[in-house]
């Protein structure tokens, strides 16, 4: 069976939703907000995601543990398909099957959690205020302060679902999502923050709890990524409700020349 591009939203929003908290990211880059800035492709029931919208082209190729040989056989079929440099968030393992025509850095293991016992958000004394594109320079500000490598799209400002909290007037901590449709009924934290200075007060807590009391009126599924070695994240993450529903790598990978 060959791989095939797919561009039926509606067939890929019936074997995405097959596992809503594995595939968020790729259910939410259905919507219309991003979809313009999407590639697909399947082979059997393993699905691969090309997203053009960053600095760097990423590929999402994930699948349940039962699907790996599948996934597996997709990545090498695809292989010859995929830009010359771009990242990747996969399996444990399915690297390996592109390693033929890529060199790869590993940016170690990561965890993908869902938002399992919400109950326990009233435990963080949820608190801040919804951020929008007036805010756009200070949060910019804090960002190059307290998270200057990450990845942020303006444009989700525009989504009403990213919360602040401030001190003295201050924009000190954020809370923010790289993906929310509800559409498609999928949420996914990202962009979460505190300014060095006010760490260990819980700012960043009450702002994603806050954050996710909001989300859940539009989705049913709010999720998040987070690396396997930030145990404080981890922790935080877990007494607000949330548990963990697989592990994946984030690599990068660049063409071998020939």
């Amino acid at each position: 069976m060959p791989v095939r591009s797919v561009h039926d939203r509606t067939e890929l929003a019936d074997l995405l939703a097959r596992h809503p908290a594995l595939y968020a990211y790729q259910l939410g880059d259905l919507d219309d907000f991003f979809w313009p800035y999407t590639t697909w492709y399947r082979l059997a029931d393993a699905v691969a995601l090309v997203y053009h919208g960053g600095t760097v082209p990423t590929l999402l190729a994930l699948h349940p543990a039962d699907g790996t040989d599948q996934l597996a056989d997709l990545l090498r079929e695809l292989a010859p398909l995929l830009p010359a440099h771009f990242e990747a968030h996969l399996p444990p393992g399915a690297e390996t099957a592109l390693r033929a025509r890529f060199t790869g850095h590993d940016h170690g293991p990561h965890l993908k959690m869902a938002l399992t016992d919400p109950a326990l958000l009233a435990t963080a004394r949820p608190a801040g205020d919804v951020l929008t594109r007036a805010d756009l320079p200070e949060l910019t500000k804090l960002y190059a302060t307290a998270y200057p490598d990450n990845w942020f799209d303006p444009r989700m400002l525009d989504t009403g679902h990213y919360v602040g909290l401030r001190r003295d007037g201050e924009l000190v901590a954020v809370a923010g999502v790289h993906v929310w449709s509800p559409v498609y009924r999928v949420a996914a934290l990202g962009n979460v923050t505190t300014h060095p200075t006010a760490r260990g007060a819980g700012l960043a807590t009450a702002a994603v709890a806050a954050l996710c009391h909001r989300l859940r009126a539009s989705v049913d599924h709010v999720t998040l990524n987070v690396r396997t070695d930030n145990a404080a994240a981890r922790a935080v993450y877990a007494r607000l409700g949330f548990t963990v529903v697989a592990r994946y790598a984030e690599h990068t990978f660049t063409a071998r020349r020939t």
